[in-house]
């Protein structure tokens, strides 16, 4: 899938359940804006791999050029100011940086963008929810939300996993649910149809 469709379809989430600092996307940061929403932006956006520069809480020159080489990315006007859609986007790539983190530590990055790819592919498909956050807070969906790993920080490769999938990368092959064999107890996993293998898990549709 294209990254504009796939992008697309993370118009509406809700706000993610992210240890502080966390970006509230009702407002407007732009140049000049400071304080702990200019801080939360520059966090996510550097473990994205957008921003290269410190962390200072302050929205200057690099910032605005960061955030609009992001809304390039994600399909948006590239204005450089980080508005409501622009962090709806930031805040559906941290909800999933951190599914997969929990899920798909210590996995190889293919099997992170893996992961990825199943939360995107749900999105398109009109059994699960139409929102990211929706769709990770299915009852039983990801083991990672249950059990808290959800709230570990992701580092970057999570991100960058995440980055690269909106981009259109699915080694799954459009694939919906996955599981580890070794470890799976609930017998309907293993009726669907297998795709692929990647590492400790079975992709299927």
């Amino acid at each position: 899938m294209k990254i504009v469709k796939r992008i697309a379809v993370l118009v509406v989430i809700g706000f993610a359940l992210v240890a502080a600092p966390s970006l509230s996307y009702a407002q407007m940061l732009g140049k000049g804006s400071s304080g702990r929403e200019v801080t939360a932006l520059q966090h996510t956006m550097k473990n994205a791999g957008y921003f290269n520069g410190p962390v200072t809480g302050y929205f200057g020159p690099l910032t605005k050029n960061s955030v609009a080489n992001f809304q390039q990315a994600a399909g948006l006007v590239p204005d450089g100011v980080a508005g409501p859609k622009t962090l709806r986007k930031l805040n559906d790539l941290d909800i999933m940086a951190r599914v997969v983190n929990g899920e798909a530590r210590g996995e190889s990055y293919i099997g992170k963008v893996a992961v990825a790819a199943v939360i995107l592919n749900r999105l398109g498909d009109r059994r699960f929810p139409k929102d990211a956050y929706s769709v990770v807070n299915q009852t039983n969906a990801f083991t990672a939300v249950h059990d808290g790993q959800y709230n570990l920080s992701p580092g970057s490769d999570s991100y960058r996993a995440v980055v690269d999938a909106l981009k259109g990368w699915d080694p799954t092959y459009g694939s919906v649910f996955y599981y580890n064999p070794n470890t799976a107890t609930n017998q309907w996993i293993f009726t669907r149809q297998s795709v692929t293998r990647i590492g400790n898990h079975i992709f299927a549709k």
